[in-house]
Parts: structure tokens; C-alpha cells; sequence
């Protein structure tokens, strides 16, 4: 492909993308045709064929890249949190906001990837999932980091705690956007981040301490 083409066909599988998400969303996979989403995007029917070998390709390269976004934005978060000399908990927090900015950016592709997760009989949900984990391994580096260098109790459960954080991202972004959408993304991060800072240990040594709060997946209650 001619380098100068490359931008264009860039942006055209991004509208198609955001046709996409939001018609299946609206009203499911099976029920969207190819050619509602390239009357929504603005293009011929033809180039949707062009791009992708058809609707399950098209839907499935758009999760892939949903997913990728999130996964970039969290890196961004984490990277900018330590350059700035900030511990765990700042690169976490950061990582929070990052997750609610791109949430609150693909409201419809968030539904639709929380939506796919839990579908097993679809074709790309071996792919979806890989690209889960390393949404959650993600989270999990920046935990280990901390565990390691004596910032979090040493027996905090690094994978349950992780994929519990972005979890808890995702569906609370998504409350909110459908049912408190007059809350600012400051008042829902301060929220999370409270909430974050009384469920990570991060206080004491290993038996606890008066005042100490408790890790995710941690037994001792």
C-alpha cells in the first residue's frame, strides 16, 4: 500500500470502528448489517469489504483494538506516574483516571468489550481474553513493583487484586455513564481513589497494624 494511503484507510477503519460500536451496542451483533454500519460511517458499502473480510472480522479487530487503546493508555498512566518519581499508589491512582478517561471517550466499545467477556460461544473471545490479560498483567507489573520494593504487604494476591482493579474501573465507569452521568470524572476518580487507598495495604509490617487496611484477596478479614 502507497505510504500516502496509509493515513486515509487509517481513519476510514476508525469510523468504521465507531459505526460499529455504537450500532452493536445499540442493538446487538446479529441484528446490525454491514450496510447500516457504512450508511452510520459514511462510506460505501463496498469499502466496509475493503477493509475487513466481513462483519465478525470487522467486530473483532474492533475489540482487539479497543482493548489495545485501553492497554496503551493504562501503560501511558503508569510510565508518566513513576517519571514524575511517584509510588504505587500514585501510578495505580493514575492508572484509575486513565481508565475513566477511556471510558468515558468509548462509553459503547466498554459495554460492548464487558459484554464480550462473558460470551464463550464467540469466535474471538480466545483473542478477546489474551488481550484481557495483558490489560490485567498491566496492573499486575505496577503491584509487583510495589510488593517487591516493601510498598504493599508482601502477601497481597497480585493477580486477584489486579484483575479486581480493573474491574472495578470499567463497570464503575460504566454506572456512571448510564446512571450518574452528572458527576464530573474528578468526583468519580476521587471516589475510586479513596476506595483504592482503603483496600490496598500499604501500612505496617507483615501482621498488620492498628489503622492498617487490608489487600485485595487477603484472608485475615
Amino acid at each position: 500500500m502507497a505510504r500516502s494511503s496509509r493515513p486515509r484507510r487509517s481513519a476510514t477503519r476508525q469510523k468504521l470502528f465507531e459505526a460499529a460500536a455504537g450500532l452493536i451496542a445499540e442493538q446487538g451483533f446479529s441484528a446490525t448489517t454491514v450496510e447500516e454500519i457504512a450508511e452510520r460511517a459514511g462510506v460505501a458499502k463496498g469499502t466496509v469489504y475493503y477493509n475487513f473480510a466481513g462483519k465478525t472480522e470487522l467486530f473483532e479487530e474492533l475489540l482487539l483494538h479497543g482493548v489495545g487503546l485501553l492497554i496503551g493508555s493504562l501503560h501511558e498512566a503508569a510510565d508518566e506516574a513513576r517519571e514524575r518519581g511517584g509510588g504505587t499508589m500514585d501510578a495505580l491512582e493514575s492508572m484509575v483516571r486513565a481508565g475513566l478517561v477511556f471510558v468515558d471517550g468509548h462509553p459503547s466499545l466498554t459495554q460492548l468489550y464487558v459484554a464480550e467477556l462473558w460470551r464463550t460461544n464467540r469466535a474471538w473471545n480466545p483473542v478477546l481474553l489474551r488481550k484481557r490479560q495483558e490489560a490485567v498483567a498491566t496492573v499486575e507489573n505496577v503491584l509487583l513493583r510495589g510488593r517487591d520494593s516493601g510498598e504493599l504487604d508482601e502477601r497481597t494476591d497480585v493477580p486477584l487484586t489486579a484483575s479486581a482493579l480493573v474491574g472495578m474501573v470499567l463497570v464503575t465507569a460504566l454506572d456512571w455513564q448510564a446512571f450518574q452521568p452528572d458527576r464530573s470524572l474528578d468526583e468519580v476518580h476521587s471516589a475510586l481513589s479513596m476506595l483504592l487507598r482503603g483496600t490496598i495495604d500499604t501500612g505496617g509490617p507483615v501482621g498488620g497494624t492498628a489503622g492498617s487496611s487490608r489487600a485485595v484477596g487477603d484472608p485475615r478479614g
